[in-house]
């Protein structure tokens, strides 16, 4: 093919030339500001020349397509075999059957039940070596070998199957605190699984390392990596004490991560799990082999409200993993976190995959990222910030031990307190619930079924556990209270905007504050074009609340803004709050009777629980 000339027409830019351009752009500030900084301490740059020594990460095989997983967690041994076989027949490639009290059981799991395998896997080609992976719950590690024993009585070579049987008693402990046998028995116990199913002649992998526990408590990046690692190693230990070769024992090991919706902090994650496990390798004296890393969209991103926006965050989450090396993704379905999935999510989850890999293409290419100089220095730094962290777990006995002395879990905590922090001052978002709210959206339906939170404690708590929960959470509870007072009184809790001057004037502001009360399911009411005084007092009492909030430009809140308070309160305005810092005016507009200011970067909860306690709420 011949050239194409199209770079040629334009000049060579240089980094001193783009410098300029974004100190001209950001008007005075320094370009320090263009920085981020992640919940590890990595500093990100707003510009990083290409990594010209950078080499492929070795992960999937070059030209293969990952593995389209769908979850299975409806205990309803028909239902569960009908939704398999309709994702098989519809774009997926296997499916992961989820357990009660496993890691990903978020509301909903299946019983360990033979007669329940035997049911949902009906007319399922097994043999065919149709990916199956299995998270395990306490109570479910006889599960593995009742699907083995299913696998056996309808005359399949074992080594015809594909099962990642994801035994995980450690993830089990950071997800529950508990598990029915105790760690170094835990050990014994995985070695003496993992050996009879090698025996029968199974291939597995028969164990995972999951970095989600940790993922889904709020850990960063690094503590989810070093987490997983740190079990991964304790597995491939207990096994080759068990008697299997440690060759061996460490193909019998894969890795299971959260995808979220940073798009390359997971890139540089699924790509950096490989480094590290191929370090954990040499240092075993091992030649390093690509470990099988599987992806699924991660829990606490997904939200209730405004759930579709679930379906934009999942395929970022989708294509990161994919991008980064992932051997199987699994989406989770976008209405996951209002109730059980119906078909209709299901099958939006499913096709998400499907086009990233027809239409996108995106498995053709090996290691995409490679070269960047973004998301290599992203890999290498949480490479180091991961393997500082697993080493002090090895420090404080290994991931069993840390678990049981609380260190993980407090390590954990604080990252989790810092993000709770930024999203409750709405610096980091969810788009549909902490900004852009549609409070009339619609319920979207979800299946019928019992949850799975109602079975017993099989043993004495061991730790506390890292419990699984959304970012969305604090907000959507606020939106409950206003549904609350919606069905007590007719319709929800308002304010008024009022907005002075010219829309150039207000725009920004009313934007901002319709967007903040929203949130916290309070309707915003703002008027369409510009007002006039006694135009938008007119609209003031024709709303019928008591809460005003003043919206427009630090130059018109100086020329009229203490005036229009008055006004307000003359009204019958009994709340006022103005849409931005306090400025110059701050004083008279105090005096005035101003109650509060809202800004960017507030805690959004303080206004929200001062604004409901006026409404006895």
């Amino acid at each position: 093919m011949a050239e194409l000339p199209l770079a040629r027409d334009f000049p060579a830019a240089d980094e001193a030339e783009w410098k300029a351009l974004v100190e001209e752009a950001l008007k005075g500030a320094p370009l320090a500001s263009l920085r981020s900084e992640t919940y590890d301490g990595i500093v990100i740059e707003p510009l990083y020349a290409r990594a010209q020594e950078a080499r492929v990460v070795p992960g999937r095989t070059p030209g293969t397509p990952w593995a389209v997983m769908q979850r299975v967690e409806i205990a309803d041994p028909a239902a569960a075999n009908a939704q398999i076989l309709e994702d098989l027949n519809n774009g997926a490639n296997g499916f992961s059957l989820v357990f009660q009290g496993s890691i990903g059981d978020y509301g909903y799991g299946l019983p360990p039940s033979e007669a329940l395998l035997k049911d949902a896997l009906k007319d399922v080609h097994l043999e065919w070596g149709v990916p199956i992976e299995l998270q395990l719950g306490p109570r479910c590690k006889d599960a593995a070998l009742m699907l083995a024993n299913h696998v056996q009585q309808r005359g399949i070579a074992p080594s015809d199957v594909n099962i990642r049987f994801g035994f995980d008693p450690i993830g089990v402990l950071a997800a529950n605190g508990w598990n029915n046998v105790i760690w170094p028995d835990m050990s014994n116990v995985l070695a003496g699984l993992a050996g009879e199913l090698v025996d029968q002649g199974f291939t597995g992998p028969m164990a995972a390392g999951d970095g989600r526990p940790v993922h889904a408590a709020g850990g960063s990046e690094a503590q989810e990596l070093a987490f997983a690692l740190s079990a991964a190693l304790a597995y491939v230990r207990a096994m080759h004490e068990g008697g299997i070769p440690l060759d061996a024992a460490r193909r019998l090991i894969f890795f299971r991560l959260a995808a979220d919706q940073n798009q390359f902090l997971t890139i540089a994650k699924f790509r950096a799990i490989r480094k590290l496990w191929s370090r954990v390798e040499e240092a075993c004296g091992l030649t390093p082999e690509p470990a099988f890393v599987a992806a699924e969209t991660a829990w606490r991103m997904m939200t209730k409200r405004d759930p579709h926006g679930n379906i934009v965050r999942g395929t970022i989450a989708a294509l990161a993993a994919s991008v980064g090396g992932a051997n199987a993704v699994t989406v989770l379905p976008f209405s996951a976190a209002v109730g059980l999935p119906d078909a209709f999510a299901r099958r939006i989850a499913r096709n998400t995959q499907t086009i990233l890999l027809e239409e996108s293409n995106l498995y053709r290419v090996a290691d995409p990222s490679a070269g960047s100089g973004a998301i290599e220095s992203l890999t290498d730094q949480l490479c180091r910030m991961s393997w500082w962290f697993f080493q002090k777990i090895e420090g404080w006995g290994g991931p069993a031990e840390a678990l049981r002395s609380g260190r993980i879990q407090r390590a954990v905590a604080r990252v989790r307190a810092e993000r709770e922090t930024k999203i409750a001052h709405r610096i980091e978002s969810l788009v549909g619930t902490t900004d852009f709210p549609d409070l009339d959206e619609a319920e979207i339906p979800v299946l019928d079924a019992f949850p799975s939170w109602a079975w017993d404690n099989p043993g004495e708590r061991m730790a506390e556990p890292l419990h699984p929960s959304r970012l969305a959470t604090p907000f959507e509870e606020w939106r409950m209270i206003s549904n609350l007072y919606l069905a007590g009184h007719g319709d929800r809790p308002k304010i008024f905007l009022a907005c002075l001057g010219r829309p150039a004037d207000f725009n920004a502001r009313a934007s901002f504050a319709k967007s903040l009360f929203e949130a916290g399911g309070i309707e915003a009411i703002a008027p369409e074009t510009a007002q006039s005084r006694d135009e938008m007092l007119k609209a003031f009492k024709a709303s019928g609340t008591l809460f005003a909030c003043l919206c427009s430009s630090d130059k018109v809140y100086d020329a009229e803004g203490a005036d229009a308070v008055k006004a307000l309160a003359k009204a019958g305005a009994k709340h006022i709050y103005v849409a931005g810092k306090p400025g110059a005016s701050e004083e008279a507009l105090r005096s005035a009777g101003v109650e509060a200011f809202v800004s960017t970067g507030a805690n959004a909860h303080t206004t929200f629980f001062v604004l409901y306690a006026h409404l006895g709420y």
